[in-house]
């Protein structure tokens, strides 16, 4: 019961604020399904992966991807995520979750913040102009680094993909939303994809297998049940989008972050 009720919260999350609800992936499967660090990691980058594709297609269909963004935030993002699986592979799981820590912290404070600041304002109205788009170093260096803290751990980073989008790239929020559900989904993907290749390319009990390498395995059962309730709920979050008053959903969500990772903290604390 507790597994639904983390599922469709991150899938509520990701469908009303298109960020947030995959920070939370980990740790549910951690320390709600008993799963180990590391194999959480890897399981979340299917689920997240597969909630954010329904949403992702859903905005497509509603026109609201930047496709150019999207591309542009994903393609470093690739490099990124091969860079962070295999560093992943030397860092003990009860450092990943304490390093999810700090992250709990950004995503809620920028939950808490008021909305649309007169900046933002500015952005989101110049960009119906055609003069957004800012520097084109910082928007491929952002998507290096989002795709190494999704490699890294399994995090999929819409809560620092939104604001960039806005104050950045000059996008109204509802299209930031669906750019960042775009992104998500290709950096789970190539996560994914390259701990696959990197697991096969160490055989297990050689002199070149990482010290702090565990046994990884992926619960099918349990990822199942986690993504078809989470696109359940980010279908609904899309529907209420517009009637329910996001800003203290928002905060709501953002106290719930900071209790989660003092939680996440001294439960991991100890196993470092």
């Amino acid at each position: 019961m507790w597994l639904w009720f983390g599922a469709a919260a991150v899938g509520l999350s990701l469908g009303l604020l298109g960020s947030g609800g995959a920070i939370l992936t980990v740790p549910i499967l951690v320390y709600v399904v008993g799963h180990g660090e590391k194999s959480a990691i890897v399981e979340s980058f299917v689920i997240v992966g597969a909630i954010a594709l329904l949403g992702m297609l859903r905005a497509l269909r509603a026109n609201q991807v930047d496709v150019r963004s999207a591309v542009l935030l994903a393609l470093p993002g690739i490099i990124g995520t091969s860079i962070g699986t295999r560093v992943s592979a030397f860092v003990p799981g009860a450092l990943q979750l304490v390093l999810l820590v700090p992250l709990m912290c950004v995503a809620a404070f920028l939950m808490f913040r008021e909305g649309a600041t007169t900046t933002q304002r500015k952005l989101v109205d110049r960009s119906s102009t055609g003069k957004g788009g800012g520097p084109l170093w910082i928007i491929l260096l952002e998507g290096a680094a989002l795709g190494f803290l999704t490699g890294l751990l399994g995090v999929g980073g819409g809560f620092l993909i939104v604001p960039m989008l806005v104050l950045v790239r000059g996008l109204p929020m509802h299209r930031a939303v669906g750019t960042s559900l775009a992104v998500i989904t290709i950096n789970s993907a190539s996560a994914f994809l390259h701990f696959v290749i990197v697991r096969g390319t160490v055989p297990a009990g050689t002199d070149s297998t990482p010290r702090v390498a565990e046994a990884i395995t992926i619960d099918w059962q349990a990822v199942g049940i986690f993504a078809s309730i989470g696109c359940i709920a980010i279908i609904l979050g899309n529907a209420l989008g517009d009637r329910i008053p996001t800003r203290a959903l928002r905060r709501v969500f953002a106290v719930l972050l900071v209790l989660l990772a003092i939680f996440t903290l001294i439960r991991s604390l100890p196993h470092i």
